[in-house]
C-alpha cells in the first residue's frame, strides 16, 4: 500500500522544514504535498528546498480548503495529514499513524500529543477530536463532500463522518511531540483572536450540518 502526505501551511516558515525533513525519510510515503494557504512569509520558498510538490493558494481558504486543494486529482491508499508547525516529529511518529490504517484494518488514526509540553498536552486531552495529525483511507475521504466548507472545523467534519459511517478509529499517542501555539506565533491577543476564529468556524460547521439533518 502507498500513502501520500498533505501538509496545509499558513506562514510556517520556521517549522515546516523540520516536518518535511522527517517525511522525506518515510519510504511508505510516495508523495508529499505542501499547500500554502495564502502564506505571506517564506513558507513556499522553504518547502521548495525539499522533494515535495507545492501548491500555492492566493487567498486563505482555511484548513479544509487547503486540504481539498491538496487532494484534487490524486489517488492513494492512505492519506496522512500533518500540521506544519510540529515540534519533535519523528519517523516513528509517522509510522505509528500510518501502519494501523495501511495494514491493521483501522480506518483512521488520530495522533494525540503526550509528554511534549504541558499546554499542548492539556489541550489535546481536553479536545482530542481537534488533533490535526491523522491518517485515513483515501476511499473514505472521497465520501466527505464538505471538507472544504468546514474550513477550520475540518477535524470535526472527519470525526462526524467516521461516527455516522461506523468506521474504526484508533488514537495514537505521539510521545515527546508538540506544536507551536497560535499565541506564540502571533502574540497573545492576536493568537487568542485566531483561536476564537477557529472555534467559531467549528461552531458554524456544526450548526450547518445539524440544520441539514
Amino acid at each position: 500500500m502507498e500513502a501520500i502526505a498533505i501538509i496545509p501551511a499558513y506562514n510556517e516558515e520556521k517549522t515546516i522544514g523540520s516536518v518535511l525533513e522527517v517525511l522525506e525519510k518515510v519510504s511508505l510515503i510516495k508523495k508529499i504535498i505542501v499547500v500554502s494557504d495564502g502564506s505571506t512569509d517564506n513558507t513556499v520558498e522553504v518547502a521548495r528546498n525539499y522533494n515535495v510538490e507545492v501548491i500555492e493558494l492566493e487567498e486563505n481558504r482555511g484548513k479544509g480548503g487547503a486540504l481539498k486543494a491538496g487532494l484534487e486529482n490524486l489517488t492513494a491508499d492512505v492519506v496522512l495529514f500533518l500540521d506544519a508547525d510540529l515540534i519533535g516529529l519523528t519517523v516513528e511518529h509517522v509510522h505509528n499513524l500510518l501502519l494501523p490504517v495501511m495494514y491493521n484494518g483501522v480506518d483512521m488514526t488520530i495522533g494525540i500529543f503526550e509528554k511534549g509540553r504541558i499546554a499542548t498536552d492539556l489541550a489535546q486531552k481536553i479536545t482530542p477530536q481537534l488533533s490535526g495529525q491523522r491518517a485515513l483511507k483515501f476511499s473514505l475521504l472521497e465520501q466527505i463532500s464538505d471538507i472544504d466548507v468546514a474550513r477550520f472545523g475540518v477535524e470535526v467534519a472527519l470525526n462526524r463522518f467516521m461516527e455516522l459511517s461506523g468506521t474504526k478509529v484508533q488514537e495514537v499517542i505521539l510521545n515527546d511531540m508538540s506544536h507551536v501555539m497560535k499565541e506564540e506565533k502571533l502574540g497573545v491577543w492576536k493568537g487568542m483572536a485566531a483561536r476564537m476564529k477557529m472555534y467559531w468556524e467549528i461552531v458554524k460547521y456544526l450548526t450547518r450540518v445539524n440544520t441539514l439533518r
